[in-house]
C-alpha cells in the first residue's frame, strides 16, 4: 500500500489530471475527452501505460491495427491498445485505450473507445 501511494505521488507530478482529479472537471472540447473524465478503471490504465506496465491482460500493449481507419494514418506498429476493464464483466468487454508513438510508455496520442472501435474520442489534459 505504501509503494502504491508512493508511486501515485511520483505520477503525479508527471500526469496529475491522470492519478487524481481535483475539483470540478470542464467539458473537453467535440471529439476528446478529458483524462479526468476517463471512467475510474480508464484512469488507472493510463497510468500503467506511462509506467510501462505491469499490464493485466495478455492482449494489452499489442499493436492496434487501426482497419477502421478511425485514427490518424499511420505506420503499422504505431498504435498499441490496451483495455480498460469494465466491472462486472468477465470478458474485456468494450471499452479500449488506443495509444500512439515509437515508445509505449511515452505516447504522443491516446484515444478511448467505450464501443469497441466504433468510435474514438482524443484523451487531453
Amino acid at each position: 500500500m505504501v509503494g502504491l501511494l508512493i508511486l501515485a505521488t511520483s505520477l503525479s507530478g508527471l500526469i496529475p489530471s491522470l492519478v487524481q482529479a481535483k475539483g470540478p472537471v470542464s467539458p473537453a472540447p467535440a471529439g476528446t475527452i478529458a483524462a479526468a473524465q476517463l471512467p475510474p478503471q480508464g484512469r488507472d490504465m493510463m497510468t500503467l501505460i506511462y509506467q510501462g506496465g505491469p499490464f493485466r491482460e495478455e492482449k494489452d500493449g499489442v499493436v492496434f491495427g487501426n482497419r477502421e481507419r478511425l485514427l490518424p494514418a499511420n505506420q503499422r506498429g504505431y498504435y498499441r491498445e490496451y483495455t480498460v476493464r469494465t466491472p462486472h464483466v468477465r470478458s474485456r468487454g468494450a471499452r479500449r485505450i488506443v495509444c500512439g508513438g515509437l515508445k509505449p510508455a511515452a505516447p504522443d496520442a491516446c484515444y478511448y473507445t467505450d464501443d469497441h472501435y466504433a468510435s474514438f474520442r482524443r484523451i487531453v489534459q
